[in-house]
């Protein structure tokens, strides 16, 4: 009985040297690039003037305070629920995205997809193009490879050092924080945190690239369950490109392209792809089925794979690596243009079409991949959840209080027989200035309120502050309060300025309560 030797769960990392390419969904992903770190780089740095006793930046998550701002909202440690509500659309969201389009989110916004477009934008810059980094990969050390080494890892080093930057900033006062860290009179924290996010980005955009991806990120095992043949992802239409084949493109690019403008023609000039920019001049109809053909479209150029950032072959079929960032379908729409025929071999599409594809039938409209009853529950939670957080945030009071009743001992009697009882009552002032809180209680029996260390009712709460007063409630000696065992009662706080009350209900503890 022979034993088959153990497969190895990791592989040794293979450079990949992506090629350059130009097109549609490259164009569309350079946007999205410079939107997404025009976000991240600027966005610490914009103000938001909220009065003299508030921090006036724009987007702050102040741990020392436990805050958080961002605009005019304030979102206090009690209302995490509101973080909890975002995580949860997120969530949300990134299934309905999936569900309908694959995996959008790693192809063009993921960070890793995008810090490493940037690390490859660099690299492609000082070390040039496909061919020429896989030369300077191959050759020996010299003094050339190390200057071109050395510089592109300096350029990493720097948008590294940036990044991990503009992180801390989000923490705290940004312009303080830059002149702390220049003059090294920061926080430690802020020093080991920059140190820990550059050397991250740095390994991670330069070095680890696709890794990360398929090792380190839970998404792509995950994804499979969002996803099913309804749903739109880049793919190779097979019965299109094979057999492949080394085109006489001299002799037939007149031919087919004088093909192309009759069945265009004849077809109404319908639209050739699902999505990106259309091409009114191409045949709406797919290709003949491959019987008919003596050799499929492709070409076997190897466009699709070089350009790949994740190094696959999109004609092997649906692969965990793919990150459906389309690049791909560039390459093959170029070398389409270039021999004559049409676009969309490689195209964003649904697999479910592929029987009506192969027998020559128009696919599925668009909406009707999109809107299905996965797609449509997926946005109906994520309304819902939008329209709770939106509904608690224009209900919020700019003052709370919380009441504690204080039960050791539950209650207390005077000397003259009255019974008192203690609260602790936290008053929360929102607001960006100082305000005047006044104290009542209402209840069915007479009771009467003070305030320790106070002859009036009324507590001054500074600007976006908490402050812990303690409240006594007492019934006279006859009264029925006095004698029973609980009394319901109401304690209520007014904004003196604005006119705004908030209340919250506790019990007052008699004699009979022993």
């Amino acid at each position: 009985m022979t034993s088959q030797p153990d497969q190895p769960l990791y592989a040794a990392r293979t450079p990949i040297f992506p090629r350059r390419v130009n097109g549609f969904f490259r164009r569309f992903k350079w946007w999205i690039m410079a939107v997404t770190l025009g976000i991240y780089y600027l966005t610490p740095w914009l103000r938001w003037d909220r009065g003299a006793s508030l921090p006036d930046q724009a987007v702050l998550i102040d741990l020392a305070n436990r805050r958080f701002y961002f605009l005019w909202i304030e979102i206090w440690p009690h209302e995490f629920y509101f973080v909890a509500g975002l995580l949860i659309m997120a969530g949300l969201g990134l299934f309905l995205f999936t569900s309908a389009l694959g995996r959008v989110w790693c192809g063009y916004t993921c960070p890793q997809t995008v810090w490493t477009d940037l690390f490859l934008l660099v690299e492609r810059w000082i070390e040039g193009d496909r061919n020429a980094r896989l030369r300077l990969h191959k050759a020996n050390w010299s003094l050339h490879k190390w200057r071109l080494r050395l510089s592109k890892w300096a350029v990493w080093l720097m948008i590294s050092v940036a990044t991990g930057g503009a992180w801390v900033f989000y923490f705290t006062d940004a312009p303080t924080l830059l002149r702390d860290l220049l003059g090294f009179d920061a926080h430690p924290a802020a020093y080991i945190t920059i140190a820990i996010l550059t050397a991250t980005t740095f390994i991670f955009g330069g070095f680890l690239r696709e890794q990360v991806c398929i090792y380190m990120c839970p998404w792509p095992r995950i994804q499979a369950a969002m996803m099913d043949p309804d749903t739109i992802t880049v793919a190779y239409r097979d019965w299109r490109g094979e057999p492949r084949g080394k085109h006489n493109v001299k002799n037939r690019r007149a031919a087919d392209a004088q093909k192309a403008v009759a069945e265009a023609q004849a077809a109404g000039a319908g639209v050739a792809r699902y999505a990106g920019t259309p091409y009114p001049n191409l045949p709406a109809t797919p290709a003949k089925p491959v019987a008919e053909n003596a050799q499929g479209d492709c070409i076997d150029c190897m466009a699709c794979v070089n350009v790949c950032p994740m190094g696959i072959d999109i004609r092997n079929g649906q692969q965990m690596e793919c990150i459906t960032c389309a690049l791909c379908i560039d390459a093959c729409d170029d070398v389409m243009d270039r021999i004559g025929k049409p676009r969309g071999l490689i195209d964003y599409l649904a697999l479910s079409d592929e029987p009506a594809e192969r027998a020559g039938a128009a696919p599925k409209p668009l909406w009707k991949h999109v809107l299905r009853p996965r797609t449509i529950l997926y946005t109906a939670l994520w309304l819902l959840v939008g329209v709770a957080l939106l509904y608690a945030l224009f209900i919020r009071s700019d003052i709370e209080l919380t009441v504690s009743p204080v039960r050791n001992p539950t209650f207390v009697v005077l000397s003259d027989g009255t019974v008192r009882n203690i609260y602790d009552v936290r008053l929360r002032n929102k607001a960006g200035e100082a305000r005047a809180f006044r104290l009542s209680l209402t209840s069915d029996d007479i009771l009467q309120i003070g305030l320790e260390g106070s002859d009036s009712l009324t507590v001054t709460v500074p600007a976006d502050t908490t402050v812990l007063q303690r409240v006594y409630v007492t019934a006279r000696p006859d009264d029925p309060a006095a004698q029973a065992n609980t009394t319901p009662l109401r304690l209520w706080v007014e904004d003196v300025t604005a006119q705004i009350r908030a209340s919250k209900t506790t019990t007052f503890n008699g004699r009979g309560a022993q």
